[in-house]
């Protein structure tokens, strides 16, 4: 029996057709896994999947073509579709770790962000407990960047008079920070 009369019959379902094409390819399908993959196992299995889709695709097969090229060409398509699965599951699993640790990350940054945010409210109600001018020349420095000389300018007074307000307010805010840790730090110890 050749490969041609093997097609022909295995196109009428001939299982003997099968066991023969099986015997002469089995080996060469096998050896051509080898160069693509270590494990003995998933080898076999490569070459279990050809010869099941060999016989799911018999009715699709002519008796001139070149059986042994077809059957290379869907273990190549077989090992590349398999490599890629591993390569998406590692990937994925690698996405995951990835993620879990930039989510602890991400916690430890929202923690600190959350933090930061109520020392802004806290030092924003520091300054609205300054005395008005002082409120607003201190907020034209700080939070509108405006440098003494435009303070002086815009509201009519000496950049003196400025300097010595932002020095009354930075201290106070200072003041009232330092308070502020030494209370945690006690409440802190006490915990």
């Amino acid at each position: 029996m050749n490969d041609q009369e093997a097609i022909v019959l295995l196109k009428s379902d001939n299982h003997e057709a099968f066991e023969y094409l099986y015997r002469v390819y089995c080996g060469q399908v096998y050896n051509f896994s080898r160069l693509y993959i270590n494990s003995s196992e998933d080898i076999k299995e490569i070459v279990q999947e050809v010869f099941i889709k060999l016989w799911e695709t018999r009715s699709f097969l002519r008796e001139n073509d070149n059986l042994k090229g077809y059957l290379f060409i869907v273990t190549r398509n077989l090992i590349f579709n398999r490599q890629k699965k591993a390569f998406n599951e590692n990937f994925y699993k690698t996405s995951v770790l990835s993620a879990y640790a930039q989510l602890s990350i991400d916690s430890c940054n929202i923690e600190e962000e959350l933090q930061a945010k109520e020392l802004n409210k806290y030092i924003d109600k520091i300054i609205a407990e300054l005395p008005p001018k002082q409120q607003e020349i201190f907020i034209l420095s700080r939070k509108e960047n405006l440098s003494y000389k435009e303070i002086a300018q815009l509201m009519n007074i000496s950049e003196k008079t400025v300097e010595a307000h932002i020095y009354k307010a930075i201290r106070h805010i200072k003041f009232r920070i330092e308070l502020l840790i030494v209370l945690w730090g006690i409440w802190e110890s006490l915990n």
